[in-house]
């Protein structure tokens, strides 16, 4: 053993003028190892982000009803593979425009660094075009599947996809150029670390033109009441809040986009802590407050309840102490309680939460940034929070009329009662349960 590091070591003496020429012609390791790194955590989080696309199956394959469940299924596999295209036709490019400043024009296809670069010819200063167009491709398809769960259960698979296409092609990259496009919100000293408006505000305004247009489920609300209409399988909806959570870390902690550096290394590990703790006190404000207003804990609501509380904590999960991330995530879980019965109030049908869980508690995430951020103002984070639901709303709400005027977007009644498994999809989930 001693004889073999002493041959490495003469080696490595040896080679020491040859090195010192090749560090004179090559970048060092100082510009060589932050690209490295930062590459790095984008792959890393970009597969923990992907993962969050299981975690939206199943959760929403969880809360259907078993005769729509294939629907949900193919929904989430369509909208993150039809994501993946329309981002790399236009979207990444439009998204980030560089000399357009993050206003309307729209980019083209994305190319990505030639095979082998040399160190020489890549840009080091950031990171690999491959893992950052990765990264952020994923942020776009968790938004489309924001608007797949709280559309469940009586939307048609076509139109729905033809709205994915708008989504994650054109809407989500003008509107998220505004602001990590370097755009005008940005200019204007707005900020959203991860995403709470960009992500989950524009994925909750989406879907909540898709409900009012759409209208609520058959026999949902009914001689004033509103019908409970229970999920097929909560063990399902459990693993996906679970996988959801395990995403997450991805989404917030590789939103630091940067893994160079001693500070940087640390910061990532700080939106990890800070992440968790406002997801435990979202589930747990939930588990609380529905055993007080209801008598019974609602697994359904705590389930919410966490995903609310990662959501509060996106818009800056880095600045907060755990007790700030406590709290913050305390109130999405409280946002989820109350806003649930309120949505039935307005008869708006929001089949998973969805609309409370992403676009309530976004908004209270985008507003608690100033509590941690001394360069945020109230202002500003409220004119993002109204550019965004305006922007996309409307948007929205203007693409789901013309869908359902051209092609229509609700099942005929019949194939709602006998579900979208069978009228859309001619296969069923669970057929060893069917009747017959």
């Amino acid at each position: 053993m001693k004889l073999t590091k002493s041959l490495i070591a003469g080696a490595a003496l040896t080679a020491l003028p040859t090195l010192a020429l090749a560090q004179d012609a090559a970048p060092g390791f100082d510009e060589i190892g932050p690209y490295i790194m930062t590459t790095l955590l984008f792959c890393m989080a970009g597969f923990l982000v992907f993962f969050m696309a299981a975690g939206f199956a199943m959760l929403e394959g969880g809360l259907v009803r078993s005769k729509n469940v294939t629907m949900q299924m193919t929904k989430n596999i369509g909208l993150f593979s039809i994501a993946a295209i329309m981002y790399w036709l236009v979207g990444f490019n439009t998204m980030y425009p560089g000399d357009f400043n993050g206003y309307f024009a729209l980019g083209g296809q994305t190319v990505l660094d030639p095979v082998g670069v040399a160190a020489a010819d890549a840009a080091l200063d950031y990171a690999s075009i491959g893992s950052d167009f990765f990264f952020q491709l994923v942020f776009v398809a968790a938004t489309a599947s924001i608007v797949s769960g709280a559309l469940a259960e009586r939307i048609k698979l076509w139109p729905f996809l033809i709205f994915v296409v708008v989504l994650t092609g054109f809407m989500y990259p003008i509107s998220g150029s505004w602001q990590w496009g370097g755009g005008w919100l940005s200019e204007a000293g707005f900020s959203d670390f991860a995403g709470s408006t960009v992500v989950h505000s524009v994925g909750g305004w989406a879907a909540l033109a898709g409900a009012i247009v759409l209208g609520p489920r058959l026999g949902k609300y009914k001689d004033g009441k509103v019908n409970p209409m229970p999920g097929s399988n909560l063990a399902l909806a459990t693993l996906g809040t679970f996988i959801l959570w395990l995403g997450w870390f991805g989404f917030n902690g590789g939103s630091q986009l940067a893994m160079g550096t001693v500070g940087d290394v640390s910061d990532v590990s700080r939106i990890f802590a800070n992440t968790n703790m406002a997801a435990a006190a979202g589930a747990v404000t939930a588990l609380i407050l529905t055993q007080v207003l209801y008598k019974k804990p609602d697994l359904t609501m705590v389930l919410n309840g966490a995903l609310a509380g990662l959501v509060s904590i996106t818009a800056e999960p880095l600045a907060p102490t755990l007790f700030g991330a406590l709290w913050i995530g305390a109130i999405g879980g409280v946002i989820v309680v109350f806003a649930v019965p309120f949505l039935d109030k307005l008869k708006i049908d929001d089949v998973v939460g969805a609309i409370p869980v992403h676009l309530f508690a976004g908004i209270w995430g985008t507003i608690a940034v100033v509590f941690y951020n001394s360069d945020a103002s109230l202002g500003t984070q409220i004119t993002g929070i109204i550019a965004y639901g305006v922007f996309t709303f409307v948007a929205s709400l203007v693409l789901w009329f013309i869908l359902k005027a051209v092609v229509g977007i609700r099942v005929g009644e019949e194939e709602e009662i006998a579900g979208l498994d069978m009228s859309e999809m001619g296969m069923e989930a669970y057929p060893d349960f069917s009747k017959g």
